[in-house]
């Protein structure tokens, strides 16, 4: 028996930093389960796999497949479920990102397992096994029950830190029957100089309040310094100040960085969804009754066109 964990890689080749937190976590889950903790690699990759071994887990099983170059959901479930018999995994944990999404429903039907999406804590194996997850929109918590012979859990991303001790991981590679995929891609076009939303720390995300598209320059100023990714409001993408990528909110992108800095933002409850699970909030408006205030950890009411190159000016300076 074991813990399966689902390594991701970015398109740069690197570990995505959701997938750290979750071998940090199916390791602990492991631990728990008193079995061994092994990741799945399926894309390729120019990390040092052996070198994870260090969040915890002792073995690595590597698929190098030229039908896997690309993502296809379908191809990367069937492999999974190859890799799941073979290590006999009780419980599978993938990040609950964009990938993680498009996979663990479907290993979850093909396998027959019990998924719960969205998970911010350890297990509680006490009494069975009891997964705390999110849910409306980060408003409340639900404590789901697994009951199944297999289970997968679907990690919110920044919602549990990595560890890193002693350790190397054994890297082995597994020979999987691979179907050529359904879905041709025939053209990538990268972002390449903007920082992911998915994998920031720190947001800088503005609103109406900016008044146009040609003020972003004091966000962009600010964002540089700070290492941020942009964001915006619904309303903002929408008139096209910005591109629709960097809309945050329940229609939009649902972020958790460490800081989200909400500039000329009102914070009506439909952005709030998106960015509820941002672990320090701060909230730059003229309007001293905007909703956002009662959200925020830190509140500046005061104009966003002095404050905000005053704030730029002073974390400069600090440097």
């Amino acid at each position: 028996m074991s813990v399966l964990i689902f390594i991701d890689i970015a398109e740069d080749g690197s570990v995505k930093k959701s997938s750290l937190e979750a071998l940090t976590y199916g390791a602990h889950v492991a631990q728990q389960l008193n079995v061994a903790a092994v990741g799945a690699v399926l894309a390729p990759t120019n990390a040092d796999m052996a070198a994870l071994g260090k969040y915890g887990i002792q073995k690595i099983y590597q698929v190098n497949h030229e039908a896997l170059q690309q993502f296809d959901a379908q191809a990367y479930t069937k492999v999974l479920a190859q890799i799941v018999e073979q290590v006999q995994a009780s419980v599978i944990v993938f990040s609950h990102n964009n990938n993680g999404k498009a996979i663990a429903p479907r290993l979850s039907a093909r396998l027959k397992a019990g998924l719960v999406a969205g998970a911010v804590d350890l297990p509680d194996t006490a009494n069975g096994f009891v997964v705390k997850k999110s849910v409306f929109s980060g408003k409340a918590f639900a404590a789901v029950s697994v009951t199944t012979p297999i289970k997968i859990i679907s990690l919110n991303p920044n919602s549990y830190k990595t560890e890193i001790a002693e350790g190397s991981a054994e890297v082995v590679t597994f020979d999987a029957t691979v179907d050529a995929p359904k879905v041709k891609v025939i053209n990538i076009n990268k972002q390449t100089d903007e920082i992911s939303l998915s994998e920031a720390e720190i947001v800088v995300s503005g609103g109406r309040g900016m008044k146009g598209p040609e003020n972003w320059g004091i966000l962009e100023d600010l964002a540089k310094e700070l290492n941020a990714a942009l964001a915006c409001s619904r309303p903002v993408a929408d008139a096209h100040w910005r591109p629709h990528h960097e809309h945050v909110g329940q229609t939009g992108g649902a972020i958790a960085p460490n800081l989200y800095i909400a500039v000329g933002i009102s914070g009506a409850i439909q952005h709030l969804a998106g960015v509820n699970r941002s672990k320090v909030i701060v909230v730059i408006n003229k309007d001293p009754e905007a909703p956002f205030f009662k959200a925020a950890d830190y509140g500046i009411v005061g104009d966003l066109f002095e404050v905000v190159p005053k704030l730029t000016e002073a974390i400069r300076k600090s440097k």
